[in-house]
C-alpha cells in the first residue's frame, strides 16, 4: 500500500469521526461535500434542482392559489398627487394613459382620478357601470388628489419612498423602444433618474412623475439581456 500523508491520515480519521477538532487542523481539508455545505450556508437561500421560480427555492411561496382567490385581479397603486393638472397632463400626454373614471367625494374634499392604457370608448355610458367596469381593469394607476394642496404654499408634497425612511420604490412601464421613448421624454422636459446608458444596468433608464414618484422604463428587446445574469 502507498503511503499516504498526515493530511490524508488526518482527513481519513475526520472523516470516521475519530477526531473531533479536524476544523482547526490547518492541515484538514474538509471533504468536497462540507466544503459545498459551508458554501451553500453562506448564500442567501439554498437553490434546489428546481426552477428558481419553485416553492423548492422560494420559502412561504404557495405554487398553487387557494380556489378562493382564483377571481382576484393586481387592479390599482395608488399615488398621492399634488396637483392634477400637472398629474393629468403627465400620465395623458407624456406616458399616453387614458382617464378611465373620476370620482369625486365632496364631503371628504378629496378626487380619484384612474388612468390607464385602455380604451375609454369600451367603457359604459352609465356612470355606475363605467365604476364597476373601471374596478375590473388590471394594473391602473389612481391619482388621489385632496383638494387645496395644489394652492397651499405650506404643503411640501409627498414622500416617494426612494429616501430614508425607504419603502416604496417605483412602478414600471413597457415601451416599445427604450432609448427611443427616453429621446422623447427629454424632449418633453422629463425629469431622469436614470438614463437607458447610465449605471451597471443598461437599457433600463427611470424617470420622475410630477410629484417626484419614480417610473422605470424598460422595453422587451433588450429586459432579457439586462437581466440575464439574475435569471
Amino acid at each position: 500500500m502507498a503511503s499516504l500523508s498526515v493530511a490524508a491520515i488526518l482527513s481519513r480519521l475526520c472523516m470516521l469521526g475519530f477526531a473531533s477538532k479536524c476544523s482547526l487542523n490547518p492541515l484538514f481539508i474538509p471533504p468536497k461535500s462540507s466544503r459545498i455545505e459551508r458554501l451553500n450556508r453562506s448564500r442567501p437561500f439554498s437553490m434546489a434542482s428546481a426552477p428558481k421560480e419553485s416553492p423548492a427555492n422560494n420559502p412561504g411561496l404557495h405554487a398553487t392559489p387557494d380556489d378562493a382567490t382564483k377571481g382576484y385581479i393586481m387592479q390599482q397603486t395608488m399615488f398621492r398627487i399634488k396637483d392634477p393638472k400637472a398629474s393629468l397632463d403627465f400620465y395623458s400626454r407624456v406616458l399616453g394613459m387614458s382617464l378611465l373614471k373620476r370620482l369625486d367625494f365632496p364631503e371628504m374634499k378629496f378626487s380619484l382620478y384612474f388612468m390607464g392604457y385602455e380604451d375609454p370608448a369600451s367603457a359604459p355610458a352609465d356612470s355606475v357601470d363605467r365604476t364597476v367596469w373601471t374596478f375590473g381593469r388590471k394594473a391602473t394607476i389612481e391619482l388621489t388628489h385632496n383638494w387645496g394642496t395644489e394652492s397651499d404654499p405650506e404643503f411640501k408634497g409627498y414622500h416617494n419612498g426612494n429616501s430614508d425612511p425607504r419603502g416604496f420604490g417605483h412602478i414600471g412601464i413597457t415601451v416599445d423602444d427604450t432609448h427611443q421613448a427616453c429621446e422623447r421624454f427629454e424632449r418633453l422636459g422629463v425629469e431622469f433618474v436614470k438614463k437607458p446608458d447610465d449605471g451597471k444596468m443598461k437599457g433600463i433608464a427611470f424617470i420622475k412623475d410630477p410629484d417626484g414618484y419614480w417610473i422605470e422604463i424598460f422595453d422587451l428587446k433588450t429586459i432579457g439581456k439586462t437581466t440575464a445574469g439574475a435569471a
